[in-house]
């Protein structure tokens, strides 16, 4: 067991470069699963989801090699999709494993593995999943804990997701590029990492069109080949450096972006008071002693990111006012608010609302993470924070963030992880 230790009230300054997509690279690598030869992805997060999916891979049977340590070969020629045991415990532990389902129904017709674990941040249904696989003609149930989908062939349909949801959009493309006919997803999700996952789809042999838009068109293939590609930068991970700069009134230039990707956030933090200058590929983010109260309401992109509305509440909670966020994606994603309130702040949640009455401080105080963007919010806090902060339950941390520490040692802040003896 580890935890960190912060001395707050240090403003960060200098550089930091964003490693490429968490949730790009968990939809990448299930995809390889399609391809009949080997697949080279570079740019991978150094974080423990990758290393435990790359597991998963290697339990199913694919040969996985890593050439560097943000780069792997995958051969998942030799796949079996007929027992998946090997992996059962990961794959529970994994929200992501879910687009297996997808990946090994389109490689193997047949599917049984069990159903997907992650953060607790509210009810994460798989129905539009399973109403996708189902339009495409396979047999899908839930029995004992498990999906188990099975199909003859896969045939193309028309499928209206009822609610824009990213890993439903995902999962039907991985099932839907081997597929006879043609496949059109209707109120797809739009976010960067399904048009990352569908480009790189498209540069093994897919057809798919519109990735991005509300309509994804995909015409089905028989085989796909090798190739190399990068994943993207991770949208959340630079996000909640921007936040790290703009709470500590620092002044960190966030390289190897996409500022496209961070318009929403950009935005919300002109209007908070916080200094924007974006570049081709960078963004420097320049705090301000006054931030000012703000309102925000998540949504799919290109709405404001339910990922960062947890390091945003902390500028929130700096800011001498009333904000409010509005939480539209995940109905409790407001657990971690508990544990923010012990450093001062007065908080109060109604449903999916929350109200936060910024008085400027907070005093650092023992925190525990809930999940992996709460964790990092807490982080965010201890920084801005007068005196210590220590912050246990890393693992959540650890998921998404790649030596978080380590980074932010590097811009100046005082922290420290040390192992906690039994």
């Amino acid at each position: 067991m580890e935890k960190l230790i912060i001395k707050g009230r240090k403003s960060l300054k200098g550089e930091i470069v964003i490693a490429g997509a968490k949730n790009a690279a968990l939809g990448i690598l299930p995809a390889c699963i399609l391809s009949d030869e080997i697949c080279r992805i570079e740019n991978l997060p150094d974080i423990i989801d990758i290393k435990n999916y790359i597991s998963i891979l290697r339990c199913l049977g694919a040969e996985v090699t890593y050439t560097s340590d943000r780069c792997v070969e995958i051969d998942a020629q030799r796949i079996g999709c007929d027992d998946t045991s090997a992996a059962n415990e990961e794959i529970r532990n994994m929200r992501a494993s879910y687009y297996l389902i997808g990946a090994l129904l389109g490689k193997c017709k047949y599917v049984n593995i069990p159903l997907p674990g992650g953060c607790d941040i509210g009810t994460r249904p798989i129905d539009q999943h399973i109403k996708g696989f189902r339009a495409l003609g396979a047999e899908v149930s839930i029995e004992n804990g498990k999906v188990k989908a099975k199909a003859k062939e896969l045939k193309g349909a028309t499928i209206f997701l009822d609610v824009v949801s990213v890993g439903a959009t995902i999962n039907i493309m991985l099932a839907a590029v081997k597929a006879k006919g043609i496949t059109t997803i209707e109120n797809a999700a739009k976010e960067p990492h399904v048009v990352d996952i569908a480009n790189f789809l498209n540069l093994m042999g897919a057809q798919i069109k519109g990735a991005g838009t509300e309509v994804i068109r995909i015409n089905g293939v028989e085989t796909l080949r090798k190739c190399d590609y990068m994943v993207i930068p991770d949208q959340i991970v630079a996000g909640t450096y921007m936040l790290a700069s703009a709470v500590t009134c620092g002044d960190v230039l966030v390289k190897n972006i996409i500022p496209k990707h961070m318009e929403s956030l950009s935005a919300k933090l002109l209007e908070m008071g916080v200094s924007i200058t974006e570049y081709d590929d960078a963004i420097r983010v320049v705090g301000t002693k006054s931030p000012k109260p703000a309102n925000i309401k998540t949504a799919p992109y290109p709405g404001f990111p339910t990922d960062l509305q947890q390091p945003m509440a902390v500028l929130m909670c700096l800011a001498k006012g009333v904000s409010t966020i509005n939480e539209n994606v995940f109905e409790s994603r407001f657990k971690y608010l508990d544990e923010i309130r012990k450093m001062g702040v007065e908080i109060s949640v109604n449903g999916r609302t929350s109200l936060i009455i910024g008085n400027g401080k907070l005093s650092g105080c023992p925190l525990k993470a809930t999940d992996l963007r709460a964790g990092a919010a807490m982080v965010l806090a201890g920084l801005a924070a007068d005196g210590v902060t220590e912050i246990t339950d890393l693992h959540h941390i650890d998921r998404g963030y790649e030596d978080m520490e380590g980074n932010l040692r590097a811009l100046g802040a005082d922290i420290k992880r040390i192992t906690i003896e039994e």
